[in-house]
């Protein structure tokens, strides 16, 4: 039976059944490593976990996360600088909602991913991009209120943006918490990913944008050069050699411009190879269509967790001190 309510790296498979290695015991006792104690704690999974539904979900949440963002932005014409502000606001919000949850919630934690999508859109349109006529609607002379953009460029932007990633794993991994996603079980851990969530749809969108506007492979083109990446990724994932973790990684990266190709092809202009959708229509339609997978997901989530005893749900996990 799926449980919905862990998250756990692309290869699924090759960690199920294996309580009882890297340190942790198959029991709630205690284990040690290296003369180090170590604590073990009973909690509760909190993230869903990756099966092929959570990837459609990511997808959908990153598409409406291009549209709306571009919606506040440009079509409401507030400017990048004070939508970025008020997105990233709501994805405080919305992130301490999920870090006081006790439990795994799909609307808790897909409201953050798309509050970061949102919020990842304006943030690289503001570093990447200024009030030059190329970034500009016709008959427009400014992106919006407030300060314009650091116009940056693409390149630029995403070297700055792959930097500050890197240097959280950096901060992840010095910090001794482990990158098994679903052993994530502190609130530093928490933290950290949803730290590496934002950056990593923020760079996502850069990368879009790029093969979008910069590449000259357009829309379409840009998409299935992305969806030809991930394919090799799933590939990668019966070479043992390379870790599930770091494919995890990159798709989530990945699958964020493919959802910023796929927002501008439905609202950009027909001219620029755009089915001229709109933001409004096609926000309007893709929030129709997450809030429906959500809703799906809690109903399977409760009906794992009706059906599962709570000794079952809740997984002993060993956590090294220090």
């Amino acid at each position: 039976m799926e449980k919905s309510q862990m998250l756990t790296d692309l290869d699924v498979a090759s960690t199920s059944g294996t309580s009882g290695t890297s340190g942790t015991s198959g029991t709630s006792g205690t284990s040690g490593t290296s003369g180090t104690s170590s604590t073990a704690k009973s909690v509760m999974k909190k993230l869903p976990e990756v099966t092929l539904a959570f990837w459609i979900m990511k997808i959908a949440a990153t598409t409406l996360g291009e549209t709306a963002g571009d919606l506040f932005a440009q079509t409401l014409k507030l400017g990048y600088f004070l939508t970025t502000v008020a997105l990233f606001l709501i994805f405080v919000v919305t992130l301490v909602v999920q870090l006081r949850s006790s439990r795994y919630n799909p609307f808790f934690y897909w409201t953050v991913i798309l509050s970061t999508s949102m919020a990842g859109t304006t943030m690289s349109d503001f570093m990447n991009r200024d009030a030059s006529a190329k970034y500009l609607a016709a008959g427009a002379t400014k992106l919006g209120w407030g300060p314009q953009g650091l116009g940056l460029g693409y390149p630029a932007g995403a070297a700055i943006l792959i930097s500050i990633l890197l240097a959280i794993f950096l901060a992840w991994k010095l910090s001794g918490m482990t990158f098994q996603i679903r052993d994530i079980v502190t609130f530093k851990g928490e933290a950290l990913f949803w730290a590496a969530i934002l950056v990593s749809n923020t760079l996502g969108t850069s990368m879009g944008d790029f093969l979008s506007d910069s590449s000259g492979l357009g829309y379409a083109g840009g998409a299935l050069l992305v969806i030809g990446l991930l394919a090799v990724l799933v590939a990668l994932m019966k070479v043992p050699t390379v870790p599930n973790v770091l494919l995890f990684w990159i798709a989530f990266v990945l699958t964020r411009p493919l959802g910023a190709t796929a927002g501008d092809f439905l609202t950009k202009p027909v001219a620029k190879g755009g089915l001229d959708l709109g933001t409004v229509g096609s926000s309007a339609v893709l929030m129709a269509v997450l809030f429906g997978l959500m809703a799906y997901a809690h109903v399977r989530e409760r009906g794992d967790r009706a059906v599962v005893p709570v000794e079952v749900e809740r997984e002993p996990v060993t956590r090294q001190a220090g």
